[in-house]
């Protein structure tokens, strides 16, 4: 094995190791809570909103598997892995900056070029900061993925993707709480500029620490040839040819992030317009807007707790799950935690007391962590070494591809189902809910027919 053999991570390799997620999922948190009220502002409706969350399924489809498998074969100073860690990241940050400045920069560019533009180039130009976004933090995420198989020994890549879900769990935390924190505590309330640039800053600082920190093995150059040139069909045929519990895996992930995108794009509106009452503001006057300023801030503020007590609990429980998954094995741990998951669901569906959401919201949160460490876990054990990458890009097509359905069609649904509250128009965003449970629950079912690989290494 030589110089290649793959040392045991001690806890602090570990935590080295998870930082740059944590800066990542940072950035993607404050895209997750943000992203509606500022599209909204600039005159988005609910279907509108979902076609701009279609950024992140796309690019996650065609950038995770061509970057996956690019960066097995790039061979560089810097590594396989790394230049595409630092590139998304600090590409992303600028994008975390111009996003809530759209409108400024728009109106900036109509003076420089004296032009008079459009009234919907403010969201337009949001739009294409959303998607250079999207497609960033995917050219980060899935060379970040394929570096457990990497540079972590096969018997604890179930503890680093845990580590994994923690970092997730903590930055998204963190992400989600600050502004709720420096309200209560100081009366301070902190802009969505503000926090947008705190963002941008925590995914460049995070990621150039995981990359300074952890070092990739050396490998022998690579060389071309028309065998080893990337082809996506090949790609797809040798993926599915890994075992037929592959096929079974995808599926499961498949329900599992229609499931969770259903709370995690609409979670927002969900407590703003239903929670709150506020109408929809899309097509209404700056008067209007301007009346609800109020009750907008405290339901963006009560998205940002609730969404902090979900990641916290993430972060408690990832590293449980992660001994859990090695004693009783990954499928078992994940049913329960994906069942828990569709209980707060539903259990979200048909109320609006906020104190009981936000007790949902965080028992969900133990479906969280096992989502973002167990699926992966289940995978690696049918990689094949060199192909890290290109597995890990071509599995999230079965996380970005049920985006498509949550921004399109469910989207479509809700822009359907409207009605005329007690200030004016409104959508029933709770739907969602009862959509997302339903698909979890058939991911649990499909979960128990995967034949994994178990040895209790306890």
């Amino acid at each position: 094995m030589g110089e290649n053999a793959l040392n045991r991570f001690t806890t602090a390799k570990f935590i080295s190791f998870a930082i740059g997620f944590f800066g990542l999922q940072f950035a993607w948190q404050m895209r997750i809570i943000l992203s509606g009220p500022v599209t909204e502002e600039l005159g988005a409706s609910p279907f509108i909103f979902g076609l701009i969350w279609l950024a992140g399924p796309f690019t996650g489809m065609v950038v995770q598997p061509l970057i996956g498998a690019l960066s097995d074969k790039t061979r560089t100073p810097l590594g396989r892995r790394r230049p595409y860690l630092l590139g998304g990241a600090l590409l992303s940050a600028i994008a975390l900056w111009a996003f809530p400045n759209s409108a400024y920069i728009t109106d900036w560019l109509s003076t420089l070029l004296n032009l008079s533009f459009a009234p919907w180039a403010a969201l337009l130009f949001a739009a294409i900061m959303i998607w250079v976004l999207d497609a960033c933090v995917n050219i980060a995420q899935g060379p970040y993925r394929a570096l457990v198989p990497d540079v972590v020994p096969q018997e604890q890549h179930s503890i680093a993707n845990s580590y994994i879900s923690l970092a997730i769990g903590l930055g998204s935390v963190v992400a989600a709480g600050t502004a709720p924190f420096l309200k209560w505590a100081f009366g301070y309330q902190m802009s969505i500029n503000a926090q947008f640039i705190m963002a941008a800053l925590a995914f460049s600082l995070g990621m150039a620490w995981t990359c300074l920190a952890i070092k990739e093995r050396k490998l022998e150059k690579f060389e071309d040839s028309k065998e080893e040139k990337f082809s996506i069909v090949q790609s797809l045929k040798d993926f599915f040819a890994l075992s037929p519990e592959v096929g079974k895996i995808c599926w499961m992930q498949f329900f599992t992030w229609i499931g969770n995108m259903c709370m995690m794009i609409y979670f927002t509106q969900y407590a703003v317009h239903t929670v709150f009452g506020v109408p929809d503001l899309s097509n209404v006057s700056d008067m209007v807007k301007s009346s609800f300023d109020s009750a907008i801030l405290s339901g963006t503020n009560f998205s940002s707790v609730c969404f902090a007590l979900f990641n916290l609990v993430c972060f408690i429980v990832a590293i449980p799950i992660g001994i859990l998954s090695v004693k009783y094995g990954n499928k078992k741990v994940h049913v329960v935690s994906m069942l828990s998951m569709a209980l707060a669901f539903l259990g979200m569906a048909f109320t609006v007391n906020p104190k009981l959401i936000a007790i949902l919201m965080a028992l969900s949160g133990i479906g969280w962590a096992s989502i973002c460490a167990l699926p992966f876990a289940m995978l690696s054990q049918y990689i094949k070494p060199g192909t890290e990458g290109s597995v890990m890009g071509i599995f999230n097509i079965f996380i970005a591809g049920p985006q498509v359905f949550v921004c399109t069609l469910v989207s479509w649904f809700i822009n359907k189902c409207s009605f005329i509250g007690e200030h004016g128009l409104n959508f029933h965003w709770e739907y969602t809910f009862i959509i997302g449970a339903i698909c979890l629950i058939v991911a649990s079912v499909i979960a128990t027919k995967v034949n994994e690989r178990f040895v209790n290494k306890l």
